[in-house]
């Protein structure tokens, strides 16, 4: 007991003597957390929002790459906001949260925006995909309680990460190929027929909260890929480093053995000689990513229903399809470790905390926890509308072509 009490006194003294010092600072840390999001959900819940439904083509023969092109164009509400902006207004750039819901087995692709972006996200969708339908529906969610769970309804929920650094890619298109005939292989197909599979009563929500990155988030990136490839630069510290080195390894140069100067290293073999097959595919997917627009990503799932026969085995069937993004050299899609479960103290009361956190930040499109990077080309991957092999019932689709009158019809 008295070992304890004198540690105790050890971390008092210098406590008692900085507190001045020591408490503001930790003060502005947290305080530093708490307004930043506050103020930003003042001003994110100020603006008015709207759903999109986008339902695809019948005969759609077009695969991710124009979505990637939807992406591109989405890019323009980049904006950069001053101190004052962005730390007392709270303002950020704008975002956009992509949704595949399945609704008792109906599938549904949902885009939500803000109301005064309609016309460009309509526009960009229209431009890569001219026989799609844009529509203006009802927040889904409002179909839902306000709390869950509750006396009728339970979930499981995750949030969704990234198992490596930002800057690897999983697993994107171009690489879903048949190895006979080239033929390239849907990825949203194992999802939308999931999605279909869902009974009545049940509902399985998959959410992607985004906004562009700004060109400085790159520059860091791309010193990461320096790092990788063995050039990383030694950066001098400056007068006071110099100085620090030297008093450093003057004791040791007159009381340490005579040492004799070592003959010089023969020059390091070059780069593409060093680095293994796996290493070098590794580097070249590493810069070709970063060579593209980024977007910030907050994802996340939710299998949601009655709790009458509630549907427990979804979310294991979700993360089985999530895997064909997986690339094992570079990087893969994983839960996070907000999954609704709890072991050991208190798990009941712990359980039920979590799922209503994830169901009130999905609910709410908020980008809380864990978040990460993708190219356009990795989200155009996930989330794009399915080509015509892709044939569930369950999935709406656009019968015919609209078209425009002829410009010499008569008026009568």
């Amino acid at each position: 007991m008295d070992t304890y009490i004198d540690i105790l006194k050890s971390f008092w003294q210098p406590f008692s003597q900085f507190w001045w010092i020591i408490l503001p600072v930790a003060f502005y840390f947290i305080f530093e957390i708490i307004w930043k999001d506050f103020a930003q959900n003042n001003w994110l819940g100020s603006l008015k929002w709207t759903m999109l439904e986008i339902i695809p083509p019948k005969d759609l023969e077009k695969g991710p790459k124009p979505m990637e092109s939807v992406y591109q164009g989405l890019c323009g509400v980049l904006t950069t906001f001053n101190t004052f902006d962005e730390w007392v207004g709270g303002k950020t750039t704008d975002r956009f949260s992509l949704e595949l819901v399945s609704l008792g087995g109906e599938v549904h692709f949902y885009i939500r925006v803000q109301k005064r972006l309609y016309n460009l996200v309509e526009s960009q969708i229209y431009a890569q995909y001219p026989g799609a339908e844009v529509r203006e529906v009802e927040d889904y969610m409002k179909n839902f309680p306000r709390v869950v769970p509750n006396r009728d309804w339970d979930l499981w929920g995750s949030d969704i990460i990234l198992s490596s650094p930002d800057p690897f890619p999983i697993r994107t298109y171009d690489k879903f190929e048949e190895d006979i005939t080239g033929t390239m292989i849907d990825p949203m197909a194992g999802f939308v027929e999931l999605f279909a599979s869902v009974p009545p009563g049940q509902n399985l929500l998959w959410q992607m909260v985004i906004f562009p990155e700004p060109e400085p988030w790159k520059k860091k990136q791309m010193s990461y890929v320096q790092k990788v490839a063995g050039r990383e630069k030694n950066e001098s510290g400056g007068v006071l480093q110099d100085l620090k080195d030297i008093f450093a390894h003057l004791l040791s140069a007159f009381l340490g053995p005579v040492e004799f100067p070592k003959k010089a290293k023969k020059e390091e073999q070059p780069l593409a000689f060093r680095l293994t097959p796996n290493e070098t595919e590794q580097l070249k997917a590493l810069e070709e990513n970063l060579s593209k627009n980024t977007y910030r990503v907050k994802m996340r799932m939710l299998n949601i229903g009655l709790k009458e026969n509630f549907e427990k085995t979804l979310h294991t069937a979700f993360f089985g399809v999530l895997r064909q993004f997986n690339d094992l050299n570079s990087n893969n899609l994983k839960p996070d470790n907000t999954k609704t479960v709890a072991n050991f103290v208190a798990v009941d009361s712990r359980v039920q905390t979590m799922k209503r956190r994830i169901y009130n930040r999905y609910r709410n499109r908020n980008m809380d926890g864990n978040k990460f990077a993708f190219s356009v080309t990795e989200l155009a991957t996930v989330y794009h509308l399915p080509d015509m092999g892709v044939m569930t019932p369950a999935l709406p689709r656009v019968e015919s072509k609209k078209g425009t009158p002829p410009s010499n019809l008569p008026i009568g």
